[in-house]
């Protein structure tokens, strides 16, 4: 993209509204915009965000045998009032009424149906277990939405649900997609940890949120020290006995919001931590809490009839991108980790018009083939520095007059201010 011709409206001034720093910068870098109490338009470069955050959860949850569909965002009220929680859920549900007169609902979570499109579809223990999943807009109409996306009513979310014959194998549909989680959040450059939570309206006797660590959280955590030095992304987990074992790994150390925490468990923590925290993810069990109600039986290995056990997996996909700000930014702007950025690099032209530094750059935007954003506009140097690093490009590339002269540009590293001046190939190679 040439920022000339890029819907990008970076702001110099902090909007009033904005109460956190993620709420801020978002706006300020021209990410998106709010249409109304807790929505938001996605903007180019923050859709681009949001586009890259999905693909990894996907792509993790692809790995784990979940197969991917898509679920309306609106769904009938009857299925909410067969499984008892359409008056239950609360007024965050937003309750509509179409043109018969029929009553609907704009989807908070999908639970119902895709328990309903299951007792339709899948009749033997044989089918079973199944992992389904979407990536899909929800809507909750918070009394009082604020923190920009991170406590919107509108947002995108990836929610999976599993059927198990029984609670064994519902245990371990658990596990996988827990192994799922700490391998997204590891690739999104965060430190997660999960920690025992409440269910809440979604219901269950397993439960756990993901936690990751920020200065500027909303909750806070007690962690052992343990959990900072796992690496989830070495080796292969196949087998039960794997799975059981990195489940073991993930909640015998302490871990704890305030919800949760036991000062005198706390106290027997040889390697304590303790900070700031937001939840990015939150995964149930809840056995046949949905399939008894809503009538989904299968055949089991002797004909009788069986309820399903099921789980529910969510992860805020909109709410990544706030998180991710939260933990990753410095009094310039953002610092994107290098797989959710929205460019890896920003080509800065210090002299449009100058013959060596237009070609330069041209040379350059050509060679990353859409994978860097080119900064071609009419502006101070010193403008396009600071919106540089407002949005967070993970590499700056300086063109100027003198090095184009020379074939030669200025590299900076966007986390640290490392800076280098190294010829085109040079800086191409290290940028990767």
């Amino acid at each position: 993209m040439r920022l000339s011709h890029t819907l990008a409206p970076t702001l110099k001034e902090t909007p009033a509204e904005a109460q956190i720093v993620s709420h801020r910068l978002m706006l300020r870098a021209g990410l998106v915009r709010q249409t109304a109490a807790g929505i938001y338009a996605w903007l180019p470069l923050g859709w681009r965000v949001l586009q890259n955050i999905a693909r990894i959860v996907r792509e993790e949850q692809d790995a784990v045998g979940a197969q991917e569909m898509l679920m309306p965002t609106i769904q009938p009220a009857e299925l909410w009032r067969q499984s008892g929680r359409y008056d239950a859920y609360g007024p965050e549900m937003l309750r509509i009424s179409d043109r018969h007169d029929r009553d609907i609902l704009y989807g908070p979570t999908n639970e119902e149906m895709i328990t309903d499109i299951f007792r339709q579809s899948v009749k033997s223990y044989r089918e079973l277990p199944q992992m389904l999943y979407h990536i899909q807009w929800k809507f909750r109409d918070e009394v009082r939405p604020r923190f920009g996306v991170m406590r919107g009513r509108e947002f995108l979310m990836k929610d999976a649900y599993s059927f198990d014959l029984d609670y064994a194998g519902a245990v371990v549909s658990y596990r996988k997609m827990m192994l799922a989680y700490m391998r997204t959040f590891q690739r999104l450059g965060l430190k997660a940890i999960p920690m025992e939570a409440e269910s809440g309206p979604i219901g269950g006797n397993l439960s756990h949120e993901f936690i990751i660590l920020a200065p500027t959280g909303e909750s806070q955590v007690w962690y052992d020290a343990v959990f900072e030095e796992m690496d989830f992304a070495a080796g292969r987990i196949e087998t039960d006995a794997e799975l059981e074992q990195f489940f073991a790994q993930m909640t015998t150390p302490y871990a704890a919001t305030d919800e949760k925490h036991d000062a005198a468990t706390w106290a027997q923590v040889t390697n304590q931590r303790e900070g700031r925290g937001i939840e990015v993810g939150h995964i149930f069990y809840f056995g046949t809490k949905y399939s008894t109600p809503m009538g989904l039986t299968i055949a089991g290995r002797d004909g009788a009839p069986i309820a399903p056990h099921m789980g529910s997996y969510g992860i805020g996909v909109s709410r990544l991108v706030g998180a991710l700000i939260e933990a990753n930014h410095d009094d310039a702007g953002i610092i994107w980790p290098d797989p959710v950025a929205p460019f890896r690099a920003v080509i800065l032209n210090l002299k449009p018009g100058d013959p060596a530094c237009d070609r330069m750059c041209e040379d350059l935007y050509a060679r990353f083939r859409g994978g860097a954003l080119y900064d071609d506009r009419e502006e101070r140097a010193g403008v396009k520095f600071a919106d540089a690093d407002l949005m967070g490009h993970p590499w700056q590339i300086v063109v100027g007059p003198r090095g184009a002269a020379g074939g030669r540009v200025e590299l900076k590293r966007r986390a640290g201010g490392e800076r280098q001046e190294l010829d085109i190939d040079a800086a191409l190679a290290k940028i990767g």
